[in-house]
């Protein structure tokens, strides 16, 4: 494994850990939060997004409306079933979500959710840490790099993966400001 290719893997991993954050809720409406939400269209599980506009109002309402009005059932049927944790209303043409304020607890569990998922980052990040590090001595033991050069590319990788590691960090920070903020 090649620096440039552990600088892609890991960049990828931080654009990851970002939108596993998307989907946690912050008290305000926020389309991103159906990102995982899968709707059984035809017998296929079909992205929410690929059904419907997914609108927000105002800052504690999501308006989904399917393109294909037949499916607001089964769309309404895949919100109520997902974990997202609200409770969607349909009126027989849009569905909407209204996101309640959070309470001071749950702020508190999803700011654990937030740092589970930083963390799952951090070790994607250090995983591929490691598959280079052990590439680079591989290469080395088999005499196609010298020990220097060796030395000089795991210096190298250290500064990409304590550089990526505190961009999640940063993520984190932001996330949790935006959790506490009521």
């Amino acid at each position: 494994m090649k620096l440039d290719e552990a600088k892609t893997t890991m960049q990828k991993t931080v654009e990851a850990t970002q939108r596993a954050f998307n989907t946690i809720r912050t008290g305000r409406a926020n389309a991103s939060l159906l990102d995982k939400v899968l709707v059984d269209y035809y017998g296929s599980p079909t992205g929410l997004k690929s059904l419907a506009n997914i609108t927000t109002p105002d800052a504690s309402t999501i308006l989904i409306q399917p393109y294909d009005r037949s499916s607001l059932n089964i769309v309404e049927k895949a919100i109520s079933l997902s974990d997202v944790g609200l409770t969607p209303s349909n009126d027989g043409s849009v569905i909407r979500l209204n996101i309640p304020p959070l309470t001071s607890d749950r702020r508190k569990e999803l700011v654990k959710i937030a740092a589970k998922y930083a963390e799952e980052g951090r070790v994607g990040i250090r995983n591929i840490r490691r598959d280079a590090l052990d590439s680079i001595r591989k290469q080395e033991k088999n005499a196609e790099i010298s020990e220097d050069e060796a030395r000089d590319q795991q210096d190298k990788l250290q500064k990409l993966t304590n550089t990526y590691t505190a961009r999640i960090d940063e993520l984190l920070a932001e996330k949790e400001k935006d959790i506490s903020t009521v």
